[in-house]
């Protein structure tokens, strides 16, 4: 099996060093300095007190490398449009590609049954890009749970976790997804293939909409905000209107919300990836975490006020950094 990572940041450079290290014919598309480190050096990850490199198939190019069995994309949501039509020379015929994505996904109404089905989502496809020229037939959904960090170029830390759920947007084992979740697994990765993906997606939605937010509006960790009453109803507040709208569209939480936010809490001073994007001045993942949900509360005409007021004003908090771009 062929299997291309587009995006080889803290991610996806994290999977593709544990393919390579396991012998799987892997390859990963990079930019700037840390596709010349890997180039040069190789991949390190660093796991504990363990160090292991690993040398795979490194390039900026898609065409040195040809079609692929599975594209994994591991680029933040707001990227992944402006690399459509590069990562065109990965996809063969049967080219399954995988949204490694944090959020709701393009496809997310693809495979789906009931009045929505098929329905795009302009605020994370913009113009259609994503459906239209990659295809959501294509599309196998993973929800990633591993914290990892790029530690300088071509050095991979890895703080916790190995799992990446797997589902097909039909809820199908097909072959290629069990062929998948075995290469992973054989990589020492979990790689649980659920029937229903758009629940685990959910859950994890859950939090990143209300904290990522909040968090780069008040500067405070994810114990600093459940550690403070007036904060935390806020968060609840988004994630009570964003439960309605997941149970109108089918989706089953498997926990309650002061379950989840119990288990935000207990990560402790943790900065979210949103705060720490605008600490940095990068491009910050909104519409994928919040805009979106907005959108399907119009869809399934539940009311979003707090999801509505906070998406506001982080969106004007990121525009003066210069850390959001309106579709």
């Amino acid at each position: 099996m062929k299997i291309c990572i587009y995006g080889a940041g803290a991610i996806g450079g994290f999977m593709g060093a544990e393919l390579a290290d396991a012998g799987a014919d892997v390859s990963l598309i990079a930019r700037g300095p840390h596709l010349e480190a890997m180039q040069k050096n190789g991949l390190t990850l660093i796991r504990g007190d363990t160090q292991t490199v690993s040398h795979p198939k490194v390039t900026s190019d898609p065409a040195e490398l040809g079609a692929q069995d599975v594209v994994i994309i591991t680029l933040k949501a707001h990227s992944v449009p402006d690399v459509v039509d590069h990562m065109q020379p990965l996809l063969g015929p049967d080219t399954a590609v995988v949204t490694a994505v944090n959020g709701i996904p393009w496809w997310y109404f693809h495979g789906a049954e009931g009045a929505h089905k098929d329905k795009r989502l302009e605020s994370v496809d913009p113009g259609n890009k994503q459906w239209d020229g990659i295809g959501p037939e294509r599309a196998i959904g993973c929800v990633v749970y591993p914290a990892t960090e790029v530690a300088e170029p071509g050095v991979i830390q890895h703080i916790e976790g190995d799992r990446f759920t797997l589902g097909e947007p039909d809820g199908s084992r097909s072959e290629r997804i069990q062929a998948l979740s075995k290469a992973l697994i054989a990589a020492g990765l979990k790689a649980p293939i659920r029937p229903r993906i758009r629940d685990e997606i959910w859950i994890k939605l859950w939090g990143n909409l209300s904290f990522n937010p909040i968090s780069a509006l008040t500067g405070e960790t994810l114990e600093g905000i459940c550690n403070d009453p007036a904060t935390v109803a806020v968060v609840r507040n988004m994630m009570v209107e964003a439960a309605e709208i997941a149970e109108a569209l089918g989706v089953r939480l498997a926990i309650d919300v002061d379950k989840r936010i119990a288990g935000a809490k207990a990560v402790g001073a943790h900065k979210t990836s949103m705060l720490q994007d605008l600490e940095l001045g990068r491009p910050m993942e909104i519409d994928a975490l919040v805009s979106v949900v907005q959108e399907l509360g119009h869809l399934t005409a539940k009311p979003t006020p707090t999801i509505d007021a906070v998406l506001a004003l982080v969106k004007q908090r990121a525009r003066l950094a210069g850390c959001y771009r309106d579709n």
